[in-house]
Parts: structure tokens; sequence; C-alpha cells
């Protein structure tokens, strides 16, 4: 597996515990605070999509993860 798609499988995983934990009608609902973590992750990816550089593939690629394409 490689460094961009580790990245998109975690993004993907926050943003649906993130969802799960913040709205009211879910079964696992804490705080409706756990919104703003999936807005964080959405304008992590977005500004990933302009600049092309995200700090966790950084750091994947420094433990050893392959390279994208």
């Amino acid at each position: 597996m490689t460094s961009w798609q580790i990245v998109r499988i975690v993004a993907g995983l926050f943003i649906l515990l993130s969802l799960a934990l913040g709205i009211p009608g879910s079964p696992l609902f804490m705080h409706q605070w756990w919104l703003a973590f999936t807005a964080f992750v959405g304008i992590n990816l977005l500004q990933s999509g302009f600049t092309r550089w995200c700090l966790m593939e950084t750091l994947l690629r420094k433990l050893g993860a392959r390279q994208g394409c």
C-alpha cells in the first residue's frame, strides 16, 4: 500500500468517526464539536489537493511507506 492510499483511508475513517461522534442522532454521539474535526480533515484534504503536500504523507514516507504514483 502506498502513502497516498494510507492518507486517504485514514482521512475517510476520521471523517466517518467524527460524524458518528458529532451528529446528535448517532448512537455514538458525544458532542457536536466533533464536527469541527470533520471540517479540519476536509480543509487539510483541500489544501493538499492544491499544494500537493500533506504532512501525514511525508511522515509515512519517512516511516517506510512506498511513495504513491
